[in-house]
């Protein structure tokens, strides 16, 4: 009872506070009056110099476009960012945030190596790696294209996060005899760094980077962004300018690949990790990826979901994420040139004299785009929802109900289930994936979902014209199947019914009253060096 309490105060509260259109994001309602602030201003139609010229009437300063969403970096007095969002070409005023990383036996896991046996490497497609640089060694010296820095620095990478993203998508495998080489070394690489020396980048940065993935599309062929980034949700995808730049890739013909985050481990106001998935992860149109642990063996028997994978529903939105689940745990890729910065953190991490072990949701994503790229390259007419569809229909959705990680580092121990909300639509299959030939109409946007607390269900939301009121992905029995979600009374088509028996992974838990990120929402990823046992 004191659970279903707390989820119907919860729902009350979310109502009361967005029932009005909100224009100022509530981080910046608490900014110091006297201090001047970077922002992203979002406005209703394309910006001119009629829009610049209010800003700069109330003492801000123009520094920079946005204008694949339709807006500009400023920095003003927050004295004055009540009197802009009263503006009624203004749409929306947010703080310019830090983003950060998400962050062999996987290939065989996910049936990389029967792909390669047929030939796909995702040969001709461009996949764009916006991250923390790519750095110029032999296993990608060649799958390296196009290479551009957001933030002043070289797009050479220091940091060593990026080149390991672009190693798990497409590595040669050069330095270790094919050992660790990459899922799609077909692939042409279009390097966007975003992240500083430290894995530290800002929403105008990222902005900038799919802005140029969009305009360089048809001259390198990017069917595939991935995002191995993110930051907390602090708005509704629909103001938030993370999810609408994403969204612009989407409708341009790119196939977004975000990490879900890492901090399922979190347990604000009792939550267990629900409700944790990071921007722009949390918008309904991109593939959201969340991390298992391959057991270090290339059987998917003993695979697993890893305790740190972000799960869903999203905040504010209620979002059903993640998609879809891949190998992130412990994932050998290529390090960067030199010692890097997270090599020269964590030498413990080091394989031999090029490579490194790293672990997160961001090892995750590449193998998603690594896949996507393949899709693509099969049939390069396929649209971004319906690679999106596609993935996850043949996702394979044969999970234990719940499985207890230890943490090497520190002997905590934490109890996952595999639930909708934790592992999405299943499991990669890559074979499944390329042998399928199912082909749906319509958008493949994720679902909301909402809670019933008289029935006490939690039911999807199916919006009208998407992929999945059609019964190809999420009809009955199709794509989820009883092994997906721990517990009894489970049943698909016109709703998620939870079982009374009580479950952490239903009802009140899932919604938590801190919901998320607490009352300060300001949280960083944590980058999981050491992966979990």
């Amino acid at each position: 009872m004191k659970r279903m309490f707390l989820l119907v105060a919860l729902l009350a509260s979310v109502a009361v506070a967005y029932a009005g259109p909100r224009k100022l994001s509530r981080d910046l309602e608490r900014a110091d009056p006297a201090r001047q602030v970077d922002v992203i201003i979002q406005f209703k139609g394309a910006p001119g110099e009629k829009q610049k010229d209010k800003v700069k009437k109330r003492r801000g300063a123009f520094k920079k476009d946005l204008n694949v969403i339709k807006a500009g970096v400023y920095t003003v007095p927050a004295s004055e960012l009540d009197g802009l969002a009263d503006d009624p070409d203004v749409a929306y005023i947010s703080p310019n945030r830090e983003v950060r990383p998400t962050m062999d036996v996987s290939r065989p896991a996910l049936g990389g190596d029967l792909a390669a046996r047929y030939g796909y490497t995702g040969a001709g497609i461009g996949v764009a790696v916006v991250d923390s640089g790519i750095s110029m060694v032999s296993d990608l010296y060649r799958q390296v294209v196009y290479s551009e820095s957001f933030i002043g620095l070289s797009a050479n990478e220091v940091y060593g996060h990026g080149t390991h993203v672009a190693g798990i998508i497409a590595g040669t495998g050069a330095g270790s005899y094919g050992k660790y080489r990459g899922l799609a070394p077909g692939v042409k690489l279009v390097n966007l760094r975003v992240l500083d020396d430290d894995g530290v980048g800002t929403d105008a940065a990222l902005i900038g980077a799919i802005s140029r993935a969009i305009e360089l599309k048809s001259r390198y062929n990017i069917r595939v962004l991935n995002l191995s980034v993110g930051r907390p949700v602090y708005e509704s995808y629909l103001d938030d300018p993370l999810c609408q730049a994403v969204e612009q890739a989407w409708q341009a013909g790119i196939v977004v690949v975000v990490a879900a985050g890492n901090l399922g481990r979190e347990n604000p106001s009792g939550n267990q990790g629900y409700g944790t998935i990071t921007s722009p992860g949390n918008d309904p149109l991109v593939i959201t990826v969340g991390a298992m642990k391959t057991g270090r063996t290339p059987a998917r028997g003993d695979d697993v979901i890893a305790s740190y994978s972000s799960k869903g529903p999203t905040a504010i939105d209620r979002i059903l994420k993640p998609d879809l689940v891949a190998p992130g745990n412990r994932v050998i890729s290529v390090g960067a040139k030199g010692d890097s910065k997270l090599e020269q953190r964590y030498p413990q991490n080091k394989v031999g004299l090029l490579y490194f072990e790293l672990s997160g949701s961001s090892m995750a994503t590449p193998m998603v785009s690594a896949a996507a790229a393949m899709l693509l390259e099969k049939n390069p007419f396929l649209t971004p929802d319906q690679v999106k569809a596609r993935l996850m229909r043949t996702a394979s959705k044969s999970f234990p109900a719940s499985t207890v990680a230890t943490d090497p580092a520190t002997g905590a121990t934490y109890v996952s289930y595999h639930d909708i909300f934790t592992v999405g639509a299943g499991y990669l299959d890559i074979t499944a994936a390329l042998v399928d030939s199912t082909t749906v109409r319509g958008t493949a946007v994720s679902p909301a979902v909402t809670f019933d607390p008289v029935t006490n269900t939690v039911s999807l939301l199916q919006a009208s014209g998407v992929v999945w009121g059609t019964g190809v992905v999420w009809g009955t029995g199709v794509v989820w199947g009883t092994n997906v979600v721990s517990g009894t009374g489970v049943c698909w088509g016109t709703g998620v019914v939870w079982g009374t028996g009580g479950d952490p992974a239903g009802t009140g838990v899932i919604w938590g009253t801190g919901i998320v990120w607490g009352t300060d929402a300001v949280r960083a990823e944590n980058i999981r060096m050491n992966g979990e046992k």
